[in-house]
């Protein structure tokens, strides 16, 4: 059986937590770093190791080997890598407002900016790769994001109801997104400080009081100050008021396609995406910022948040997205009980709870397998266990 344990990357971000990640590897915060992501995957940026015997090799180089039969034919001809990459999130402080490019569109910029003589590495570089990212997040925790354009009246009331906001309504009007995140996006930081001051004035007490609650906009926008406005008032508090707040309960998900504004605020999840680090940033971030970029790729919409559950589909939880690259599954299985399955594309196993045997080795809470592609899988829990499957659409 070609399924082997997997060891992923530890990424550092500034807006990670410090015990999450560790606690769910089964390891211990030495570093004093924040643990913001864990990868699992093979992108070129941090491929995680597969374990072969006593010795480890990179994903991406072990794939690189013999692509057709590890990925299989199917996988192979549509991607010829493998096609996306798999997470742990720990949200301490707010992410980005932030988009992601369409595929097509990501393989123009990135080559532009490849002839333009962008480094990689260069802090100002927007496309780290030629491929779209579209992602689907299930919350390990209460979680909380910002997730697309409110509806039209919701948005309405919203500048009805919040006084430094009012002047937009015309600029709004029956629906024109466009023109609304266009106007406040150009803003510079004189004009920012100019509608907001007074406002957050006001909030800033009540939230440090904790009498603002997570489900008000001001919640957020005070803590966002708070984070990100230390040295200026920052565009990005006004698409706190312009997005849909969505809160999700432990095992609920979501998905976010090329162009849907969003950002993550707050809590720990799952995150499966194109094999991507692509993302346009917009505001409240240390990070590179590129709002005419940002426009470009934006969706000028509403958005009606979709909070998935999955379904059972052959013995395993499937949430089902419209993405080709991807496809997350769950597999809950009670004690002393086996499950067996056929990989329909290359896959990856995490273990959240329990304790899992695969082939020749166990796996316990953190731990992690890849398989090739057509390969029978089984797995024997010892006690009652949750095992995620991360892999390609069988429709495809």
């Amino acid at each position: 059986m070609k399924i082997f344990p997997l060891t992923g990357t530890v990424q550092h971000y500034d807006w990670g937590g410090f015990d999450f990640i560790a606690a769910f590897l089964g390891t211990t915060n030495n570093s004093g770093k924040p643990m913001a992501e864990y990868w699992l995957g093979a992108h070129v940026n941090a491929p995680s190791q597969v374990v072969l015997g006593n010795e480890s090799i990179p994903l991406n180089d072990y794939i690189g080997k013999d692509s057709a039969t590890i990925l299989g034919e199917k996988v192979n001809n549509a991607f010829g890598r493998l096609p996306f990459l798999f997470k742990i999130l720990d949200v301490k402080d707010m992410l980005s407002i932030q988009v992601h490019p369409s595929k097509q569109a990501a393989v123009k910029a990135f080559a532009d900016e490849n002839a333009a003589g962008i480094a990689l590495t260069a802090p100002h570089r927007n496309y780290k790769d030629d491929n779209h990212k579209p992602e689907l997040m299930v919350a390990l925790s209460d979680f909380w994001l910002l997730h697309g354009f409110k509806p039209v009246h919701e948005l309405k009331q919203t500048l009805q109801r919040v006084e430094c906001l009012k002047y937009l309504l015309p600029v709004f009007g029956e629906g024109d997104y466009q023109a609304l995140y266009s106007e406040v996006m150009q803003y510079d930081e004189t004009r920012v400080r100019e509608i907001f001051e007074n406002h957050i004035a006001a909030i800033l007490p009540q939230y440090e009081a904790n009498k603002l609650d997570k489900k008000s906009e001001d919640f957020w926008a005070a803590r966002a100050f708070k984070t990100f406005c230390k040295n200026g008032y920052d565009k990005g508090l006004f698409s706190i008021y312009f997005f849909n707040i969505v809160n999700l309960s432990t095992g609920q998900a979501i998905f976010q396609d090329a162009g849907v504004p969003h950002a993550y605020l707050e809590g720990q999840n799952l995150e499966i995406m194109a094999n991507s680090d692509n993302v346009l940033r917009g505001g409240l971030t240390p990070k590179h910022v590129d709002v005419p970029e940002l426009l470009k790729h934006t969706r000028f919409e509403a958005t009606h948040p979709d909070i998935l559950t999955g379904r059972e589909i052959a013995g395993e939880w499937v949430f089902v997205t419209p993405a080709h690259d991807f496809e997350l599954r769950k597999i809950e299985l009670p004690a002393h009980t086996s499950f067996e399955l056929t990989t329909n594309g290359p896959s990856i196993f995490l273990v959240q709870e329990g304790k899992a045997q695969f082939a020749d080795f166990e796996l316990i809470q953190g731990g992690a397998a890849f398989a090739h592609a057509n390969q029978q899988v089984k797995i024997d829990a010892a006690q009652n266990t949750v095992v995620f499957h991360a892999t390609t659409p069988k429709k495809d």
